[in-house]
């Protein structure tokens, strides 16, 4: 038997209805990178996706207004960092205006490209931005994979009702 949706009065679109329903949408955790002029810079993603196997390529939005933006709309590389549970604090800093993201105790080297590589992460890519497509405002970043490591230990880090947490057995 199926469930049937209460239609009770339905909501008309608007941003607080999109966020109420993408609460109850658990979604893993990235954090996105590039070189900047006046050094690294890096937000918290939510909304990496894949997009094609062949060639190996990727999608993640961005607000044209986040302090990273200026950066990623000029990068020819980002890197993308798929976070473990163990990184809630790391995903929180990210998220957080005007947080020194790469700032102690912040682990990362300067990887492929020049893109910021983030330490003890689940899976790592250092991608070529490939186009930037305008929607409403944010940004759709289309990029393809050049190189990566999907090998870090531990298990993935998700966003759920507001919050940051890991799998639950």
């Amino acid at each position: 038997m199926t469930a049937t949706p209460d239609l009770r009065t339905p909501q008309l679109a608007s941003p607080d209805l999109l966020r109420s329903v993408f609460r109850r949408h658990a979604a893993g955790v990235a954090v996105i990178t590039a070189r900047g002029e006046a050094g690294p810079v890096g937000f918290t993603a939510t909304s990496l996706t894949s997009v094609s196997a062949e060639p190996p390529m990727l999608s993640f939005g961005i607000g044209t207004g986040a302090s990273s933006w200026p950066a990623i709309s000029g990068a020819e590389h980002v890197g993308v960092h798929i976070l473990g549970e163990h990184q809630q604090e790391l995903a929180a800093t990210f998220a957080r205006s005007g947080a020194d993201r790469f700032g102690a105790p912040t682990g990362w080297r300067e990887g492929p490209e020049g893109v910021p590589v983030l330490d003890d992460v689940l899976a790592w890519l250092v991608c070529r931005v490939v186009a930037r497509v305008p929607a409403g405002d944010h940004r759709i970043v289309l990029a393809e994979v050049l190189l990566g490591d999907p090998a870090g230990p531990g298990r993935p880090l998700l966003y759920h009702q507001g919050g940051f947490s890991g799998l639950r057995d």
